[in-house]
């Protein structure tokens, strides 16, 4: 991936190639301002040049979000990133606090009262899972913003296009919808069906869209009657009924009339923030351009890339350019974390205290648990380099966590600060 360089005013400049910047670091032009995304300061005034335009594309998901930087122009992807959301971790956390809150009061130890009437939520509440998403896509689209000439950004409002996929029975329609029509269809099946085959569980194969109760049998073309299917499969059915091809597989029926009405929990988390995020992103100041799902896979089909999260949000709205380069480029994996717990004291599985209270003060001799720390240690039993997360204690002697296994007790003086916690830990992907 590109490396995003600040001039000396910390005023974003063009991103270089990684042996561009290699050469300004050695050379002692620049010093590395940031290490995730990777950025570079420079030490000596520039000619004032005027930075490119670029435009940041996103993805959003319930899970991971893709995020993509590019220029409209040349149509390079400057830069690539998946952000993995904690939604489902925040619930299960509310949940078990709720639990242990409620066993509380059904012993009548010490607990809270509930409340009901005196509590208000706020127009446009969303729940902290959901909100989660929109806070992780809002802290990331202000950081790229601080590293790079972004001037528009780009998001996919809806993932379905409903209006698309509501097939009404009217004879020929299919034929007035355009060729976007069948990519809204397909993109909601594939997402509903695991982008697998419902009758033999295939996965990684081509796959057609297949009538539940076929159509010479009186079956509609409504979303609820479709499902996917490979193609021996498809051909094995025929015009059969479900309930005929599947005698002998009871529990493959049962489950596939079940999956057929059941809703997209994914989907329905994405369509519950969209609004939201669209907001957030329009306080920016920025032009905010809007795209369907059905139109990222048309995109990324007709330009011939492959899937993954990144390349979607780079094939997302109209401004997606004809051609584009670096589409196997590093891609930069960041994973919400969150910046720990509020509560002072670990309980037990029963809601009883089973730790002394956490000290106030999170810094140790200018380091706090989670900043990501290289100690080169020169004397001692534990003589070497580390590289990794850092576990502050109170005595000056750390643990270090790297790729393969925990160091402990490492001084605090042949630390040497990488990057501060920020509540996500990073990784790479080629």
């Amino acid at each position: 991936m590109s490396v995003f360089v600040l001039d000396t005013n910390k005023k974003p400049q063009n991103p270089v190639h990684p042996a561009k910047a290699r050469l300004l670091l050695t050379e002692g032009k620049a010093a590395v301002f940031r290490q995730f995304p990777f950025t570079i300061i420079l030490k000596e005034k520039v000619l004032d040049v005027a930075s490119n335009p670029l435009r940041i594309k996103i993805d959003p998901g319930s899970r991971e979000t893709g995020i993509a930087v590019i220029n409209d122009d040349s149509g390079e992807i400057v830069f690539a990133m998946e952000l993995r959301h904690r939604g489902q971790q925040i619930k299960n956390n509310l949940e078990s606090r709720r639990a242990i809150r409620r066993s509380r009061r059904n012993r009548k130890t010490r607990y809270r009262k509930p409340r009901f009437d005196n509590r208000t939520r706020a127009e446009g509440w969303l729940p902290p899972s959901l909100k989660s998403r929109v806070h992780n896509i809002e802290t990331w689209v202000k950081r790229l913003c601080r590293f790079c000439n972004i001037q528009a950004i780009s998001m996919e409002l809806v993932r379905f296009d409903m209006q698309k996929i509501q097939n009404p029975e009217i004879s020929g329609v299919e034929y007035q919808q355009g060729e976007l029509m069948g990519y809204e269809v397909r993109e909601y099946l594939l997402e509903k069906w695991d982008r697998t085959c419902a009758y033999c569980g295939k996965t990684d194969i081509p796959l057609e869209i297949e009538h539940i109760v076929p159509k010479s049998k009186g079956g509609s073309n409504r979303i609820s009657n479709l499902t996917l299917a490979c193609t021996a499969c498809n051909r094995k059915k025929g015009n059969k009924p479900l309930e005929l091809f599947l005698s002998r597989k009871p529990g493959l029926l049962k489950r596939i009339q079940k999956q057929s009405r059941v809703p997209l929990k994914d989907a329905g988390a994405v369509n519950a923030t969209r609004w939201d995020l669209f907001r957030t992103l329009k306080k920016t100041g920025l032009p905010v351009e809007t795209g369907s799902g059905g139109l990222t896979k048309f995109n990324r089909t007709t330009r011939g890339l492959h899937k993954t999260h990144w390349l979607d949000a780079a094939c997302v709205g109209e401004s997606t350019p004809e051609k584009m380069f670096q589409v196997d480029k590093t891609v930069l994996i960041v994973k919400a974390d969150g910046h720990g717990s509020r509560q002072m004291c670990r309980v037990n599985k029963f809601g009883f205290p089973r730790t002394t209270a956490k000290s106030t003060e999170k810094k140790v001799k200018g380091f706090q648990t989670g900043d990501i720390v290289k100690a080169v240690v020169t004397s001692g039993k534990k003589v070497g380099t580390y590289t990794g997360r850092v576990a502050v204690r109170k005595s000056g002697s750390f643990n270090i966590k790297t790729v393969d296994k925990t160091v402990q007790g490492i001084s605090w003086k042949y630390c040497r600060l990488l990057h501060a916690s920020d509540g996500y830990s990073y990784n790479t992907t080629c």
